[in-house]
């Protein structure tokens, strides 16, 4: 599993946007000044985060982004799993529905079902508010 620069983003965008929530709603080229990323990159993660209601948005003078939901709400794994679609270590893993034909005799396959149920686990255990208060 490689989580993606996009991924990796999103995730510093939801950290920007929590902790400076008591501020109203963020403009994107205040977050992108602070986390020194293009807004032009930041444009496309944050409709992400929009599509997915981790963040609502409004248009001009006093316009921004803001998060939807408490800070508690959120997991590493979600916000990763928006942007990147899986969290999977190996690509036979990614989907379920078009699960690999060697499975049967894959004898590597537990070893890559096991990393990848450690994976989601953890990733889904830490909140936002675990990364903020430096408790992973």
């Amino acid at each position: 599993m490689l989580i993606s620069t996009k991924g990796r983003y999103a995730l510093r965008i939801m950290i920007d946007l929590a902790q400076h929530q008591n501020e109203g709603y963020i403009p994107l080229k205040d977050i992108a000044m602070r986390q020194e990323i293009s807004e032009k990159y930041l444009e496309s993660i944050i409709s992400t985060l929009s599509k997915g209601r981790f963040v609502s948005g409004i248009r001009g003078k006093g316009g921004g982004y803001k998060l939807t939901r408490k800070i508690e709400d959120y997991t590493v794994g979600s916000i990763v799993e928006l942007t990147d679609k899986t969290l999977s270590p190996v690509s036979c893993l990614e989907h379920k529905e078009n699960y690999c034909e060697r499975a049967p005799q894959c004898k590597t396959l537990p070893v890559w079902e096991k990393l990848d149920q450690l994976i989601h686990d953890y990733l889904n255990s830490v909140t936002l508010k675990d990364v903020l208060e430096g408790n992973v």
